[in-house]
């Protein structure tokens, strides 16, 4: 079983449910702590050397055991004593309250006033231990422990890795009292699911091993007690109000000798409510009633929960994710689900730059050679909503039992004692489904399931306000990276041959990253859903006599009035700002439970954008940089910079004005078009902008191979342009292709217009499909035959990689019609020489000495972080080829010397190592050609 020898001492050792979870006595205010509240923590899997640190630093044995379980003592050895502790509080609360002050119940607080003093002389006699002389609190500051993170429990690494093994074990079922239904029963596998050996399965072994075993006696110890069984606790029913309706049923026990009502959980007495305010119903109370309550609710609900979000996934929609599906699934052993498995999308490239293996030889590169088949598509939707409802319905049953001090009509006992096995079910089983939802990379899709993620929010604003639970907004989510089954070992006595597999976690981002990455998406669609703002005109100085004339306007024009969206704009707009709202009150209840440096720190690791008017984005490496170090330090910079907002718009030359009512001009080829609509508003446009923008913000293709960057006007999102980067492995690789993108007024009815710019000043024709008069020959825009743009469907993002996987290919001698058949002849190898002439030329040389605003800093960084790579590519480049002149149209024909020098190729691949040398050895943001940082 699952970590079975990390809590060996709990399974041999009688204990009472007293001394096992539920001891919450006070610890004596000195230096001597109690060899029993020791041992009980070591019973949930702490270390002696933890338990007494975790003890002296807070005065009662459930918060050291949640601090425990946070990491917060993950650095104190237990080797002869020896412990290393930071002087500070390892979770930062210090900045807020004094070190032993804890959440109190209102009975715990009435309770103390009665003890008085008292309890240090009831405990003389009792065998303790001198903890001082283990473990100081060093508050000498002459040697501070400038090196000690106070927070390295929770923001641990993401390339942490955890190894579980766990047994298959038989499934096991039970009949219901007085029926013939049979059931089954969690098995203590399956409650310790995707713990790693150590606290947390310490934790979940502990109350599991005491709520399957032996008695509850009654509190009065008058010698009567209730006999505990699995099917008391651990019965998996068919919905989650069945299991809640059962437990009601026999939560509540009354002794039978002395009359003492008890809970069954804990074996503490029931008194009645024990919070202020009134409660739902009276068996509501009692499920409120202790932390064990808690944690096997919590634990059982997410169970549940997880199993229906398998289900669905096990059951996809349509076609198409029958196919998906079918195709990751591996042939050998190792398993990748995707149910289980969700990779960390960290770099968010979750396009991957083109295989370049042999292309389909169809000599044009449109995007597919298939209609896209709808039937069925409103069934579909009605059979996702009918789950999601059902999803978010258990949800929302399952969120009143998350610890919560704002709960309406007051906190009860369980809201103050948060039990370490809520905390393990809500870091392995709810940061599961949440990572799953939170990587939907669809707006429009999220705000069609606003069911289930409304609902969702609110789980994630619960946690964020409960201190005990706050931290697990900042931890990295583990997630299974693999799985591994093993040969059943056999066993004796004619049982069933054991089945062993072993898991595989590593670390992924964790809510509030993942949630940030929702808000970026939501921010871009509100931007696309304000649409094309009407013109203000830049103000103007007036004279005196104007502004007593025009004195309500103060020299500057009136604003105008955004008009009122459209329903379906509306529902899209409400949606982004629950997103928003959210956010917003996640850093709140942060800020307000955990403090402004943790804020800080979360906030240092989320993902942002950017604006290029007011960052700098290039990015230096030393000469003894490692290559493996450059590529991690590439992607990560090109991540963050593949899109922004920025200013296209062409300042007035200073003698001439441009008047009051002129729209501006703008850097772009589409600019008479753009200024045509400039005061236009198109609720249809807005929507399909404001999708469009969601998914571009975060999902643009990065990689070390190939990437897109974009550039998208700050007061108007339908002007863009693009940078595609040529993939490696092609005659492109590593060139710099400009594109201007316009959403014109029936977008995306229509496809948007796209412009090829790099042509070397309309010379040079860079391959079938792009002309040197900047015509993009693709279907799916509608500029060749073959399926094209579905209206509504399509998307600017297909375009883009069809782009860049399709036109800028392997072989793009084929991409003509009338050559399909020619791969690997002498003609398709003259004409991708003679194209990587073209490119060392324009697409990178005249580049780089001439960037293309606003693409100056990152065409700039792209050959400084490369420079060696893209070095040894020209030298091999240059022994290619085959000394032809370089011909403007590509219809290269002959063949010359090896090594050709005579048609330029040598002299530019010179100049542009002389111009990547400059810049590896004085670059700055000014660039070593250019006049700014665009």
């Amino acid at each position: 079983m699952q970590g079975l020898h990390s809590s060996g001492n709990s399974a041999s050792s009688p204990r009472t449910p007293e001394l096992t979870i539920q001891a919450r006595s006070r610890i004596p205010s000195g230096s001597f702590i109690m060899e029993s509240e020791i041992q009980q923590l070591v019973d949930m899997g702490a270390t002696v050397a933890q338990a007494r640190a975790a003890l002296k630093r807070y005065n009662d044995v459930m918060e050291a055991a949640e601090r425990i379980f946070d990491g917060a003592f993950d650095d104190i050895l237990d080797e002869g004593g020896a412990t290393s502790m930071p002087s500070g509080d390892p979770t930062g609360d210090h900045e807020r309250c004094p070190v032993n002050m804890r959440l109190v119940t209102p009975e715990e607080e009435d309770a103390s006033e009665e003890e008085g003093g008292s309890g240090e002389d009831d405990n003389e006699d009792e065998e303790f231990v001198d903890y001082s002389s283990d473990y100081e609190i060093n508050d000498d500051i002459s040697n501070p422990q400038v090196d000690i993170d106070p927070y390295a429990g929770i923001f641990f690494s993401k390339d942490r890795r955890e190894e579980v093994i766990e047994v298959e074990e038989e499934p096991e079922m039970a009949y219901l009292p007085g029926t013939i239904e049979r059931v089954k029963l969690m098995t203590q596998n399956q409650w310790m699911k995707g713990c790693p050996e150590g606290g947390e399965q310490g934790f979940l072994f502990s109350l599991y091993s005491q709520l399957v075993e032996g008695n509850c006696p009654c509190p009065t110890g008058c010698g009567y007690s209730v006999p505990r069984t699995k099917s008391h606790f651990f019965t998996i029913f068919s919905s989650f109000e069945v299991y809640i309706k059962h437990l009601r049923g026999i939560v509540h026990q009354k002794c039978r000798r002395c009359l003492k009502e008890f809970c069954f959980a804990c074996g503490e007495p029931i008194n009645g409510p024990k919070s202020p305010g009134p409660a739902k119903a009276p068996n509501d109370s009692d499920l409120f009633h202790c932390s064990n309550l808690q944690g096997i609710i919590l634990g059982v609900g997410l169970a549940m929960l997880e199993q229906l979000c398998h289900d669905q996934l096990q059951n996809p929609l349509g076609p198409e994710n029958k196919v998906r599906t079918s195709k990751r699934r591996k042939t050998d052993n190792v398993i990748n689900t995707s149910m289980i498995l969700d990779p960390d999308d960290d770099d968010d490239s979750y396009l991957s730059p083109p295989a370049q293996g042999k292309k389909s030889k169809v000599g044009i590169g449109y995007a597919g050679d298939q209609k896209e088949d709808t039937t069925g598509q409103a069934e579909a939707q009605m059979i996702q909503q009918a789950k999601d409802e059902k999803l978010g319905n258990l949800m929302a049953q399952l969120r009143m039992f998350l610890p919560s001090l704002r709960r309406p009509g007051g906190a009860l006992t369980s809201d103050y004692l948060v039990h370490p096995t809520a905390l393990a079910h809500l870091r392995r089983r709810f940061n599961n489904i949440c990572s799953s939802l939170l990587r939907n990379d669809s707006l429009t899709d999220m705000s069609e399931r606003s069911s289930v993620y409304f609902e969702l929010f609110g789980w994630l604003e619960t946690i964020s306000n409960h201190e005990a639970l706050a931290s697990m907004m900042a931890m990295p989510i583990m997630v299974v990276s693999s799985v591994r089954t093993h040969n059943p070992r056999r066993v004796t006595n004619g049982t069933l041959p054991l089945r062993e597999r072993t898991i595989i976690y590593e670390g992924s981002s964790g809510p509030r990253e993942l949630l940030e990455s929702i808000a970026i998406q939501a921010k871009a669609a509100i931007k696309g859903l304000e649409g094309v703002r009407p013109f203000e005109a830049t103000p103007v100085e007036m004279t005196e006599e104007q502004k007593r004339i025009n004195h309500d306007t103060k020299g500057k024009t009136k604003e105008v009035p955004l008009a009122p969206l459209s329903e379906e704009n509306q529902k899209l707009f409400g949606f982004c700002q629950r997103i928003l709202t959210t956010v917003d009150a996640i850093d709140r209840s942060l800020r307000e439970t955990k403090g402004e440096k943790f804020l800080e720190r979360i906030h240092e690791s989320l993902p942002k954008i950017f604006s290029t008017d007011s960052t700098c984005n290039e990015v230096f490496v030393g000469a003894e940089t490692s290559e493996e170090a450059i590529r991690q330090t590439y992607i990560a910079w090109a991540t963050r910079v593949r899109f922004e907002y920025c200013d296209l718009t062409v300042p007035p030359p200073p003698d001439k004005p441009a008047a009051q009512d002129e729209p501006p001009h703008y850097k772009f080829y589409y600019n008479t078009e753009a200024r045509m609509l400039a005061s236009s508003d198109i609720p249809k446009r807005s929507l399909a902008i404001a999708k469009e923008l969601a998914v571009l913000t975060t999902n643009l293709p990065v990689a070390w191979a190939s990437s897109i960057f974009l550039r998208v006007d700050e007061s108007r999102v339908d002007i863009i342009k693009a940078l595609i980067i040529g993939p490696e492995g092609t005659p492109y690789q590593n060139g710099c292709f400009l594109f201007d993108i316009f959403l014109g007024h029936n977008y995306n009815q229509l496809p948007p217009s796209v412009k090829y710019m790099t042509t070397n000043g309309g010379k040079f024709r860079f391959n079938p499909n792009l002309y040197a008069d900047g015509k993009v020959c693709l279907s799916l825009l509608g500029t060749w035959a073959g399926p094209g743009w579905l209206a509504g469907k399509s998307t600017l993002l297909q375009v883009l990689i069809s782009i860049q996987s399709m036109i800028l290919c392997e072989e793009p001698y084929l991409n003509e019609p009338g050559w399909a058949t020619s791969s690997g002849t002498p003609q398709s190898i003259a004409y991708s020489a003679n194209i990587r002439r073209m490119v060392v030329k324009t697409a990178m040389l005249g580049n780089l000495k001439t960037p293309p605003e606003p693409f100056g800093d990152i065409i700039r960084t792209h050959f400084r972080l490369k420079m060696q790579p893209i070095s040894a590519q020209l030298d091999q480049w240059l022994s290619q080829d085959d000394g032809s002149p370089t011909v403007n149209d590509g219809a290269a024909s002959g063949r010359g010397g090896q090594g050709g020098s005579a048609n330029g190729l040598q002299a530019d691949i010179e100049e542009l190592k002389r111009a990547m040398k400059k810049l590896q050895d004085g670059g700055s943001c000014s660039g070593i050609m250019s006049p700014s940082c665009s």
